[in-house]
């Protein structure tokens, strides 16, 4: 691809926020729930065995998805990502999936996942027409693991979904790491060396402060740059061209041949500028911001009979109202006053 290509947007006719940011990715939470307690997400001492989570009643149907879906397709979307919570402890997942691949115009259909039931639907997934999965792993050590999923999980079986995508035909598998100083930073070297030359790729994520509980500090955020220098002492790097305006990793390639990484750097490098992401939560909340503090409610209007042009003229209003900069003014905003945001389990990552 040429640099020249990479300086356009997707869909030059979308509706534009107030930064004149397309609409060209819907990313949709399907559940409010997930089998890990990571500490930087969901933190077991606030989400106990007694946490009230959302009614299931509460949860978009697979055809309420697809309606919004269908209606974000109208205004310039062409990629949609299923995210949680864990989405695959939504039994109607593949529902969910089927309902979107038949939509025309969705170039891609991804999902987000921890990996701990996605071997036993990998091959469904895939045959109702899932293109892309994307798996998290924040280490290969079993202990730094265990530690970083709140005890919940367990690397073997994240190791074996991982061959059992590939398996079933997604191709390539990617990988997010979210590397916490002095938690899984030392291991960064060992998930290189453990994918390199499979066809995976890592993209290493700085932590962020996502949410507010999970006591996130700027010592505790390692620098891309840090951790792609560590790993071009050892394997060298070379950059690669964006696939697309406004895609969030930065890649290298391994100047051997052994395939390639990415660095999604919110803190150090914000990206803001060409965020071209809507999120929707389980319950149909509208968010416009990963460090969004409200929504807006979709799931009224929906089972209240609204028509497609109602909703349409709603979904408008919402973005060409935009101005979302988190990353930017990160630093502003937190020397003002801790600001209330919506936890990242509620709209996906």
């Amino acid at each position: 691809m040429t640099q020249g290509s990479v300086t356009q947007w997707h869909g030059e006719g979308a509706v534009r926020d107030r930064l004149n940011r397309p609409v060209r990715d819907l990313r949709i939470s399907v559940i409010d729930r997930c089998n890990y307690r990571c500490p930087y997400c969901m933190p077991a001492e606030v989400y106990g065995e007694g946490h009230q989570f959302l009614p299931r009643s509460h949860w978009l149907t697979p055809g309420e998805i697809k309606r919004v879906g269908s209606l974000f397709l109208k205004l310039g979307v062409t990629k949609f990502r299923l995210t949680g919570g864990e989405p695959l402890l939504r039994k109607d997942l593949v529902d969910i999936v089927a309902a979107l691949a038949e939509l025309p115009g969705v170039d891609d259909l991804a999902l987000t996942t921890n990996g701990t039931l996605l071997a036993e639907r990998a091959e469904a997934l895939r045959a109702a027409g899932l293109k892309r999965v994307t798996v998290s792993l924040d280490s290969v050590d079993d202990a730094t693991f265990r530690r970083m999923s709140g005890d919940r999980g367990d690397v073997g079986t994240v190791l074996a979904a991982i061959d059992a995508a590939r398996a079933a035909g997604f191709a390539p598998v990617k990988l997010n790491v979210t590397v916490q100083k002095d938690k899984n930073d030392a291991g960064v070297l060992d998930l290189v060396e453990r994918f390199r030359g499979t066809g995976v790729i890592v993209r290493f994520i700085e932590y962020m402060d996502v949410g507010t509980l999970n006591g996130w500090k700027p010592e505790d955020v390692v620098p891309s740059r840090v951790l792609r220098d560590r790993i071009h002492a050892v394997w060298p790097l070379e950059p690669l061209d964006k696939n697309y305006r406004g895609e969030v990793a930065t890649r290298y390639r391994f100047v051997d041949g052994q395939g390639e990484i990415g660095f999604i750097s919110s803190v150090s490098e914000p990206f803001c500028g060409d965020c071209h992401r809507a999120r929707l939560s389980a319950e149909g909340k509208l968010y416009t911001c990963l460090f969004a503090a409200y929504g807006t409610d979709l799931r009224s209007p929906l089972r209240a009979g609204a028509s497609d042009a109602e909703l349409i003229g709603l979904l408008q209003n919402v973005w060409r109202a935009r101005a979302d900069r988190y990353s930017e003014v990160r630093a502003q905003l937190r020397k003002s006053r801790e600001r209330e945001r919506v936890e990242m389990y509620r709209m996906g990552g």
